[in-house]
Parts: C-alpha cells; sequence; structure tokens
C-alpha cells in the first residue's frame, strides 16, 4: 500500500484538507510534516464545518491516527484549545501522536515575530505574527525549545535562558522592548507538559514500521508550494519546505518510501500576504472569485488575493516536488463566466518565458499571456462523475491537466465532503 504526500501546488489555500479528509478513510495515519498554526484547512462533514490549523485533517476520521511531525512548530496552548474545541464537538482526539522533536513555539518567539513585522513597515513580509518564523530559526540556530524538554525541567530552564540572554538585548535595544522574565516563561511552559504528555511519541519508528507494515501513510503539507522556504517566491514565503522534500526531513522517512505524491490544485489562483502575483485580478472578477469561493483565510481571517489559473506555477509545482497526481478544488466557482482566462506563459522583458524564472526580479516584472477558453453557466455541484459535467468545464479540467504535466485525478465541485468527483483512485 503506498505512502502518499498530499501538497499544495500554488500559494496555499487550495483545499488540502477536503482532499485529506477525502482520503482519511483509506488511510491509517495522517501526517503534518511541517509548518505550524499559520497554517489552515477547512473541512466540511456533512452540515459541520471544522476549521483545523495545528492538526492534521484525519483528526475527524475514526480509523485513522493523526501525527504531527518533527518537522512542524507547536503553539502547545493552540494545540491544546484545538483539541479542546474538537472534544467539545464530539470528536476523538485520543489517537494524536506528537513528535517529541517537535520544536515549540515560544511566548518569546511571538513577541519577537510581532516587533519584527512592526519594525519592517512597508518592507514587512506578511507573516500571520504567531511565532513561526522566529521558531523555526531558532531550531537553525541550535537554540530551539523541543517538545521534549517539557518533560525535564532543568534542561527547559536552561534552554530558555540561554535564548532570552540573546533576545532581550536585542529586543531592549533595538525594539525597545522590556526584557522577558525567564522564570514567567519557564513557568507557563511546564505548565502544559501533563496535558501533552500523553501524545508524545517516536514517530518516526512509528512511521517507518507502519509503511513496512503495509499500512497506508498520508503526509500532509501546510502552505503551498510557492511559499517553501527554498523553491518558493522568497522572501514572501513561510519559513519551512511545504514541497515534498519537506516530507521526509520533516517526519523522518526516507525518499524510497514515498510512492505518490498529490498536488492541491484551485481550479484559479489566490494567495495571502505580500509578494508578486502575476494573474491577479484588481476587478469585479477578482472580488466575484473572492466572494463566491469564499477567499477569507481560515487562520489569518484576512482576505485572499484572487486571479485567474497560472499554468506557468502549476508546471512549475510538478516539477519540484515530482507531482504524479493533481487534485483540482473549487471548479464550481468559475461557473457562469462566459469566458475563462488562463496565464500560460508570462512576457517578461519583451520576451515570452513558459517556466518559472528563478530571478526574483524576473518574476516581479512577469506580465500573464492569457488563453481563453469558453465558460459553462450549469450548477455543476450534483455532478458525481466527469461525464456529468458540461462539456466546457469537462474542456477546461483537460486544458489545465495538460498545460500543468501531472493527471488530474479528483475534482471538486462544491465545498462539501461528497462534492467530489473521483477520476482516478490515488491509493491504486
Amino acid at each position: 500500500m503506498p505512502a502518499l504526500v498530499l501538497l499544495g501546488a500554488q500559494w496555499g489555500d487550495e483545499g488540502k484538507g477536503k482532499a485529506t479528509d477525502l482520503l482519511g478513510g483509506s488511510v491509517d495515519y495522517v501526517v503534518r510534516y511541517q509548518g505550524g498554526n499559520n497554517a489552515g484547512h477547512t473541512v466540511v462533514v456533512g452540515d459541520q464545518k471544522y476549521a483545523l490549523h495545528l492538526l492534521p485533517s484525519g483528526i475527524l476520521s475514526p480509523g485513522c491516527t493523526p501525527v504531527i511531525g518533527n518537522g512542524v512548530v507547536v503553539d502547545p496552548s493552540v494545540l491544546l484549545s484545538e483539541l479542546s474545541g474538537l472534544n467539545e464537538r464530539g470528536v476523538d482526539t485520543s489517537k494524536l501522536l506528537i513528535s517529541g522533536n517537535a520544536h515549540l513555539i515560544t511566548p518569546y518567539n511571538i513577541t519577537v515575530d510581532k516587533v519584527t513585522e512592526r519594525f519592517l513597515g512597508k518592507r514587512k513580509i506578511g507573516t500571520t505574527g504567531r511565532g513561526i518564523g522566529p521558531t523555526y530559526a531558532d531550531k537553525i540556530n541550535r537554540t530551539g525549545i523541543r517538545v521534549q524538554d517539557l518533560f525535564d525541567e532543568s534542561i527547559l530552564h536552561q534552554k530558555v535562558e540561554a535564548a532570552l540572554e540573546y533576545k532581550n538585548q536585542v529586543l531592549a535595544k533595538l525594539y525597545n522592548h522590556r526584557a522577558i522574565v525567564t522564570e514567567q516563561v519557564v513557568e507557563e511552559m511546564l505548565g502544559y507538559a501533563d496535558a501533552l504528555k500523553g501524545y508524545v511519541a517516536d514517530t518516526t519508528l512509528l512511521l517507518n514500521d507502519a509503511i513496512d507494515e503495509g499500512k497506508v501513510v498520508l503526509f500532509e503539507g501546510g502552505q503551498g508550494t510557492l511559499l517553501d522556504v527554498d523553491h518558493g517566491t522568497y522572501p514572501f514565503v513561510t519559513s519551512s519546505n511545504p514541497t515534498a522534500g519537506g516530507a521526509c526531513t520533516g517526519a523522518g522517512v526516507g525518499p524510497t518510501k514515498i510512492s505518490r505524491v498529490i498536488g492541491i490544485l484551485k481550479a484559479y489562483t489566490t494567495r495571502v500576504g505580500a509578494g508578486p502575483f502575476p494573474t491577479e485580478l484588481f476587478d469585479a472578477d477578482g472580488e466575484a472569485l473572492r466572494s463566491i469561493g469564499g477567499e477569507r483565510g481560515v487562520t489569518t481571517g484576512r482576505d485572499r488575493r484572487c486571479g485567474w489559473f497560472d499554468a506557468v506555477i502549476a508546471r512549475y509545482a510538478t516539477r519540484v516536488n515530482g507531482l504524479t497526481d493533481f487534485f483540482l478544488t473549487k471548479l464550481d466557482v468559475l461557473t457562469g463566466w462566459e469566458q475563462i482566462p488562463v496565464c500560460v506563459a508570462y512576457e517578461i522583458d519583451g520576451k515570452r518565458v513558459e517556466e518559472l524564472p528563478y530571478s526574483q526580479t524576473d518574476f516581479h516584472h512577469a506580465k500573464p499571456v492569457y488563453e481563453y477558453l469558453p465558460g459553462w453557466t450549469e450548477d455543476i455541484t450534483k455532478a458525481k462523475s466527469f461525464s456529468d459535467l458540461p462539456k466546457n468545464a469537462q474542456a477546461y479540467v483537460k486544458a489545465l491537466e495538460e498545460m500543468s504535466g501531472a493527471p488530474i485525478s479528483a475534482i471538486g465541485v462544491g465545498p462539501g465532503r461528497d462534492e467530489t468527483i473521483q477520476v482516478n483512485s490515488f491509493l491504486s
């Protein structure tokens, strides 16, 4: 049975939660391998809507074990609040497992994130202010706090004290911010130990054993390909690797064990935060996509920037992730347009470019080159098979598949769990 990676093929917010949930009944483990509570998944089950931030979407599938891998950064207060909210709604969260090697977001990481963004002013990145970037910076600087440190008060105190020795100097002298007291941070973090201890495990060993035993393991990325710290639109990116390679490092599973890599594509394009966006719309069409698509960030609450489908980005995602399949979401949002533009290339300094430029400067100046595909007016939300779609909707999907470089194996035609057309099985 396969080990699969499921990730965003654009700038995030493509509908990964629904895709994960669709597979949840057939999957034994769902693993978040990077990011933190700066990511958000919305899953609709019947008439119930669930907004998940840190928890893997598989937590809503009774037979599935949800796992938070070592590559995730965990805000313990957010995690416990999210667990409590699901428990109150009757969701069993007892099977959750958390890697002891995952790093913890501390109160001072959040403080540093917020004051840094304010200091940058017009040059700000557009972070969520939740301490994600500073926590990853501490990890790389080897001054981070890990989940396992909650269970050794002496080590926790030493690590917090060492981290604040430097950070308090920066906060006071650069940002005119009062010093953070070590003992207060340690006391707050220790307060989470008992509540989290029962969830902590050696998840790397567990997941490798599960794959060797033929179990189905799904690795779920937060954010999207174009927000990858190495392969995204740097510096307007997240602080980790949502791309497929991040699943290996963020969960401790070797690449030879991954059998399929599924990219989630929205039928148009959105992004949250600052940074270049070649197909962005500032007109009535952009507002219509935002309104019909309900384009507001699950985690941030910010309106998403909206634009037409960008095939250049889709091809890039296929290449850097080694995608084997696409899950196309929100096709129903495009119902009603007479013509639907699709960006097939860019014009940069008068030249046509069909691959994503590596230069930030070139990408910033890229202008979309559009082809226009005929639209449809029929309601597609009740479609159960590809042949149920209007001919023009079928042609649109086939055109996107050809332009993007990987087969489209599933199509979202509405927000509900059952409003999905499965063209090919992801588990074959």
